[in-house]
């Protein structure tokens, strides 16, 4: 009896590196907690990425792991909805990061747009390491592990999720050719019972003779439903129906996501190597001051000059955090010098600070019970590595070495 077809998965990290501020949370952890409930999410903390930059001191890495982990529970990341792992606690991404790196031409690494802008931006660093010029590759064994259907990325991203789908794409052009493929094919159509398999048959055809998407699509959700097949089965079948070989790692797709501006203190863009951040779990009275003393248009020197909201970094967070009719008081205010910018920041301070309150109270439960923290991560890692060990006796078999 076939079942319905699981969520689509969905998977992305970030890397540990101190704890996260108002910009890492509306860039990505707040989109993150709207997926968790539409998806099936695997999240995780890429401290072995944290090393690829910041190799030469790793002594607060232990701490900052912990402390990102408290972060997400605190913004809303419920591990009842999604997983929470630590990479390095799943070997499977060394493996598959090794193994990927036997195919993948040095070329496809050196253009990776970020490797030259990194290397420029960390001068100060010695990032001439294998370490760091593999990294994209490490980041793509760590999606390609668990198959997702989706990463969640901004448009500056999509270069990352792109060269995932070429490696992707290579491996199984170089290892999906398997022996008897359209036999051990057809073998697998007859798994899905005498009326899907007809169904699977009428809409292979009409995917390969006329190009129909739909038929695609129908004919991929009947092989995610179906129990009868095996996951080598579902990966072949998918393979036949496409006209090409075994489909062994799966190509994941862009999901855009909605990262809006998030300015520092002084209106550049917030971050902690300028030391312009709000911690999520700040106290709420030092984020008043803060916001109090944010910098405004600098043509506003007193309080009767009028101003300009479209270069002020103020409004750039009431774009983020005020309703439509408060967005429109503040720039008719700023543009008359009908209100100073003390009284412009108000409703904000206070929208600003009600968020970090509530960020703050969930994360406290875990801030005194470590123990919740460590059983959380624990489980969430031997579930990562389930689904990673599935990929992995795939991928070695493919490979040839699954010695018997």
């Amino acid at each position: 009896m076939a079942t319905s077809a699981p969520n689509p998965r969905v998977l992305s990290g970030m890397r540990p590196t101190g704890q996260l501020h108002l910009g890492n949370f509306h860039g990505a952890l707040k989109n993150w907690v709207e997926l968790q409930y539409q998806y099936e999410c695997f999240f995780f903390i890429a401290d072995w990425h944290a090393l690829t930059t910041g190799y030469d001191d790793t002594s607060q890495l232990e701490e900052n792991t912990w402390q990102m982990v408290i972060d997400w529970l605190g913004a809303g990341l419920n591990p009842s909805a999604c997983t929470l792992f630590i990479q390095s606690k799943v070997p499977e991404h060394a493996e598959l990061h090794l193994l990927l790196s036997m195919i993948t031409p040095l070329g496809w690494l050196e253009r990776v747009p970020s490797y030259k802008d990194q290397q420029e931006q960390l001068k100060e660093k010695d990032l001439a390491t294998y370490g760091f010029l593999g990294y994209p590759l490490l980041q793509s064994a760590d999606i390609l592990l668990y198959r997702p259907k989706y990463v969640p990325v901004g448009e500056d991203q999509v270069a990352h999720v792109e060269i995932t789908r070429e490696v992707a794409r290579r491996f199984n052009h170089v290892y999906g050719r398997e022996k008897d493929f359209e036999a051990k094919a057809e073998k697998a159509v007859k798994r899905l019972g005498s009326k899907n398999a007809q169904l699977y048959h009428e809409l292979r055809r009409a995917y390969q003779t006329s190009g129909e998407a739909r038929a695609l699509e129908r004919a991929a959700a009947l092989l995610a439903g179906n129990a009868r097949l095996t996951v080598a089965d579902r990966e072949r079948l998918q393979g036949y129906l496409e006209g090409t070989g075994r489909v062994i790692l799966t190509e994941p797709e862009v999901l855009l996501t909605n990262t809006p501006k998030v300015p520092g203190l002084d209106g550049r863009k917030m971050s902690k190597s300028y030391g312009n951040t709000i911690g999520l779990r700040e106290d709420p009275a030092e984020v008043a001051k803060k916001l109090k003393t944010m910098q405004t248009d600098p043509a506003r020197a007193r309080r009767s000059d009028p101003g300009n909201p479209d270069i002020c970094p103020v409004f750039d967070l009431h774009r983020i955090y005020s309703s439509a009719e408060t967005q429109a008081w503040a720039a008719a205010g700023c543009k008359s010098a009908g209100i100073g910018c003390l009284e412009c920041k108000k409703p904000l301070i206070e929208a600003v600070v009600a968020e970090i309150e509530t960020i703050r109270a969930r994360a406290k439960e875990y801030e005194d019970n470590r123990d919740a923290v460590r059983g959380i991560i624990a489980e969430g890692c031997e579930k990562a590595r389930e689904a990673a060990r599935e990929t992995m006796q795939e991928v070695r078999a493919a490979m040839g070495l699954e010695y018997r």
